[in-house]
């Protein structure tokens, strides 16, 4: 799991919001990787076995990072850097296939 070391001081800080949750971020760092600063885990479920996955290269190479920011699906996290006000959903639910 991904530690900080130090909190973001406040000049250096952006709060997202992470399926509900307010996530402070700092500054220039990607959605993935404030995801794991703040310990939500795990990000998404494999489509087939609903395996538990998180992001994991952290560069663009693995997709295991996807998530939905500001209403745009499968955006890679690790490659979308965080912005004040940021609207993030993680895909570790099962979708439901019924409709209504």
């Amino acid at each position: 799991m991904l530690v900080r070391r130090t909190e973001p001081p406040a000049s250096a800080a952006v709060t997202i919001t992470v399926d509900g949750r307010d996530v402070r971020a700092r500054k220039g760092e990607s959605v993935a990787a404030a995801v794991l600063a703040a310990g939500i885990v795990p990000t998404r479920l494999a489509p087939v076995s609903g395996a538990p996955r998180a992001p994991y290269c952290l560069m663009g190479s693995c997709y295991e990072c996807l998530m939905t920011v500001d209403d745009r699906a499968n955006v890679q996290a690790c490659m979308t850097p965080v912005k004040d006000g940021m609207r993030v959903r993680t895909h570790a639910s099962r979708p439901s296939l019924r409709h209504g």
